[in-house]
């Protein structure tokens, strides 16, 4: 975790989409076998190799603060399923209903993810979910529908340049409800703090700082992730089409 490579690993670990399919019985030996190990009464015969299996298994499924199961479809390896939203987002020639109906659904994603990852060690009040739920579903899709709207009555550009500009559309759209959407949602972190710890895992204290940091940080992610898959493909289609 001291390196990018490191923690580029760890990632891939979390987002394995092999980790939705694992059964009940085989999380609580995972997490068993990490309570044997962290007490010192590890059954004979086990490896390092078995050991960093139950620590990814465990930590792509169980949330780190209320110890509980996250739902198999928010859970971080469930990003699988945006494959079927992107190819949504950039379907070609779309109706006002099919882009409303794409945004939506990408946002509900979204803010169902971001509710079952959040930081839970300070208790936040659902109407906060619904509060960045409909922040970020109206923000994407009013984004969204403008930007189209105006490329449609923008004279000045070809057909073939309306096409182009349109294509890059749905990233605009997702990331600035991205960033509603987790500053809405985490919002009260900015005005209570979030816990810190110290190199042994002990609470210190609960810090404000800390928590803009993370929320900045967070906010810059949902706007960079986005951009392979949103931006990319118009630009290989515009030159495969050429």
């Amino acid at each position: 975790q001291t390196s990018f490579y490191g923690r580029f690993r760890h990632f891939l670990d979390i987002i394995d989409p092999r980790t939705l399919f694992v059964t009940e019985s085989r999380l609580k030996e995972a997490v068993q076998l990490l309570e044997d190990y962290k007490h010192g009464t590890l059954p004979p015969g086990v490896t390092n190799k078995e050991l960093w299996g139950a620590q990814k298994i465990k930590q792509a499924i169980i949330h780190p603060d209320t110890n509980e199961t996250i739902f198999m479809p928010f859970r971080m390896s469930g990003i699988i399923s945006l494959l079927l939203q992107v190819v949504g987002l950039l379907l070609p020639n779309q109706t006002l209903a099919s882009t409303v109906f794409w945004q939506w659904l990408n946002q509900s994603h979204n803010a169902c993810v971001n509710y079952a990852n959040r930081n839970a060690t300070k208790p936040s009040p659902t109407s906060k979910f619904i509060q960045g739920y409909l922040g970020a579903v109206i923000s994407a899709v009013s984004i969204a529908v403008g930007l189209n709207v105006l490329i449609q009555r923008a004279n000045k550009f070809t057909p073939a340049t309306r096409l182009l500009i349109q294509r890059f559309v749905p990233f605009p759209a997702v990331a600035s409800a991205n960033i509603c959407n987790v500053v809405l949602m985490r919002h009260t972190e900015l005005e209570e703090g979030i816990d810190v710890l110290d190199s042994n895992g002990a609470i210190v204290g609960s810090s404000r700082i800390a928590a803009k940091h993370a929320l900045l940080e967070t906010a810059l992610t949902r706007v960079v992730l986005p951009m392979p898959i949103l931006v990319l493909p118009p630009i290989i289609m515009s030159i495969l089409e050429k």
